[in-house]
């Protein structure tokens, strides 16, 4: 019964926003995108790339969850082609691959740079004919699930398949459990249809066993995002290298409106005592590139990054100038480079905490021991804030003019900024591992169902 309600609300929804939807593909080839193949059109390069192998499926929601999947997808897969089946598996070419599914156009674009195109495509909308379409094409021995995307009929439709499925780097924001206590028995059905949850913390473990999870399928593994670590280069990394040599940088991450236009407000009076330093902003979601530039246009020097990378090598900006000129404001309007742009500031600010959406990911700067400032709204990543708070290794500001004031400290005081970023550093490294005991897990769940399936 509260399958068919779901259904039917699903398709109300559906044909009730199916106007506006429409208009926006018609207006903006970012809704097109993917539609036949969300709808259960499985791409044929997907079957080449699996075709004589056994699979597991991870689905990564957006960037951020591409960016955590990748090392425990190089890991995993290793792991299951190691073992002597495994081996003798890849030998005749019959071995184990995964296959990663996004819901995002940018996550797509993503996890196509990080894993190749052939196994990357868009998760499918939650219903029955799109996901069963998936399914029979894939037959994956595992779906694993990043964070906290449960979808019911998704759920069901593996659990008829005999295909387990596994939550990693699973979280409960504030929000969402307030929100589950109040429909305990809905959460309780879907988290029970989860064969293993890869906590986060302890405490994302007790709430998901309050919510409903059954507590022995609950384990601690860590967040995954303690082992991200920033590629080594990018075209866009050696286009800036160069022309942010000698300046004081200042890198502004994952930002969302109106935090850019806050910084920048404050950017005109830090530059009075920091005068050669420049600024890099990067907004979180790509659609407001544009909006972002056309208002710098105006307000300064400034540069989209994406001009800075002339050439197959990112030499430089084509006027030939060796670097920027101080108060610089650079729009980094690029997909996952940010992580390893954060290698080249003196300070950083981590974007989506001087507004109430709980923040982003601290430890993506944190890995380069550079200091960290944040606004007061973590909740999204309250405990590894809450290990740097313990260390010493990151500020909290509670407004745009403390976060002008502690950019200026840091910029100005380098032996502090160093000393604070060391502290974050040393709990990114202490904490790491999360992957490994992630994978650990899995690797067990695919053997306990190959075993399953060999007995029955």
């Amino acid at each position: 019964m509260g399958l068919t309600l779901y259904r039917l609300a699903l398709l109300s929804v559906l044909a009730i926003g199916s106007p506006y939807w429409l208009a926006r593909m018609l207006t903006s080839g970012r809704y097109r995108e993917g539609l036949a193949r969300r709808l259960g059109r499985v791409p044929a390069g997907l079957c080449a790339a699996i075709n004589g192998r056994q699979v597991v499926w991870v689905h990564a929601v957006s960037v951020g969850e591409v960016l955590a999947a990748g090392r425990l997808v190089r890991e995993l897969e290793a792991s299951l082609n190691a073992g002597p089946a495994g081996k003798l598996d890849a030998d005749l070419g019959t071995g184990w691959t995964i296959v990663v599914s996004t819901t995002t156009a940018t996550g797509q674009a993503l996890a196509r740079e990080r894993f190749g195109p052939g196994r990357v495509f868009f998760y499918p909308l939650d219903f029955a004919w799109a996901v069963r379409a998936y399914l029979d094409a894939i037959q994956p021995k595992l779906l694993v699930l990043m964070e906290s995307e449960l979808w019911p009929r998704m759920l069901v439709e593996c659990e008829r398949s005999g295909v387990p499925v596994a939550v990693v780097n699973a979280r409960v924001s504030d929000r969402s459990f307030r929100r589950g206590l109040k429909a305990k028995a809905v959460w309780s059905w879907v988290l029970r249809r989860v064969g293993l949850f890869a906590a986060q913390s302890e405490e994302d473990g007790r709430r998901l066993v309050a919510l409903g999870a059954p507590a022995e399928r609950v384990n601690v593994t860590g967040n995954l995002k303690y082992d991200v670590r920033a590629p080594v280069e990018t075209a866009i990394l050696r286009a800036l290298r160069p022309l942010l040599a000698g300046r004081r940088v200042v890198v502004a991450g994952s930002l969302l409106e109106p935090e850019e236009e806050l910084l920048v407000t404050n950017w005109w009076e830090l530059l009075r005592g920091v005068p050669d330093a420049i600024l890099v902003l990067a907004p979180r979601h790509p659609e407001r590139f544009g909006a972002v530039v056309k208002f710098l246009e105006d307000a300064g020097t400034m540069v989209r990054a994406s001009e800075l990378a002339r050439g197959p090598n990112g030499e430089g900006l084509k006027t030939g100038a060796e670097t920027l000129a101080p108060g610089t404001v650079v729009v980094l309007d690029t997909i996952g480079d940010l992580a390893a742009v954060y290698g080249l500031a003196d300070v950083a600010f981590v974007g989506g905490s001087l507004v109430k959406r709980g923040g982003h990911n601290p430890l993506e700067p944190a890995q380069f021991g550079i200091p960290v400032i944040m606004g007061n709204s973590f909740e999204n990543f309250r405990d590894i804030v809450q290990s740097m708070r313990d260390a010493d290794g990151i500020s909290i500001v509670q407004d745009a003019d403390g976060l002008g004031a502690e950019l200026t400290r840091y910029l100005r005081d380098r032996e502090a900024g160093r000393a604070m970023g060391e502290r974050g550093r040393a709990v990114f490294e202490a904490q790491s591992g999360a992957t490994a005991r992630t994978v650990k897990l899995l690797t067990a769940l695919v053997a306990q169902n190959q075993s399953s399936e060999v007995s029955s």
